[in-house]
């Protein structure tokens, strides 16, 4: 690690309140990380602008308070690192959330970045959504499931070789589930 750097949290709950730079860093950032290999929701790179931009739309238009939220970490007022929590409508299931595109931009890797917005979204999840569970899907082979274990995450199952990244190149979609 090369340091850690304390980022300022943004919680977006709406289309409204995220910037047009803010998109544009946003779309930037998820580009450079599916670029480099990252497992954020693109497996095939490389993408683009436009083609990040309109799942990242759907997203961000998707958006509210009690349903889905945006957690973004700047440093410096440059975006460092984002991912969105998000909880179903069924009465059944809506107790506990799911964590989706959980990204470090390249360029603030190895400075604890991640676990910082891992840490915040436990808080949020609890005190300000009221959700009594997280839980994620990893792609095995990456160290994910380590990162995630520091944290606190328990994995609960695996789908193996789920993941066809490649020919010869299969992966496992690793469960995993935080307790709030």
């Amino acid at each position: 690690m090369i340091h850690e750097e304390t980022p300022e949290f943004l919680q977006i709950t709406s289309r409204e309140e995220l910037s047009p730079d803010l998109r544009r860093e946003l779309i930037e950032c998820w580009v450079a990380v599916t670029n480099a290999g990252g497992a954020a929701g693109f497996p095939f790179p490389p993408v683009d602008f436009d083609q990040v931009a309109v799942v990242a739309d759907q997203i961000i238009a998707g958006l509210a308070p009690q349903r889905s939220r945006l957690l973004l970490a700047c440093v410096g007022g440059t975006l460092a690192g984002w991912l969105n929590v998000r909880r179903d409508a069924n009465p059944l299931i809506a107790h506990w959330g799911t964590v989706h595109h959980v990204q470090t931009h390249t360029g603030f890797r190895g400075r604890g970045i991640g676990a910082a917005l891992m840490h915040h979204l436990r808080r949020l999840a609890c005190d300000e959504m009221g959700l009594e569970q997280l839980h994620l899907a990893a792609r095995g082979g990456v160290g994910l499931e380590d990162f995630y274990g520091r944290l606190g995450w328990k994995e609960i199952g695996r789908w193996s070789s789920a993941l066809r990244l490649k020919p010869g190149d299969d992966r496992d979609e690793i469960l995993m589930v935080l307790e709030l």
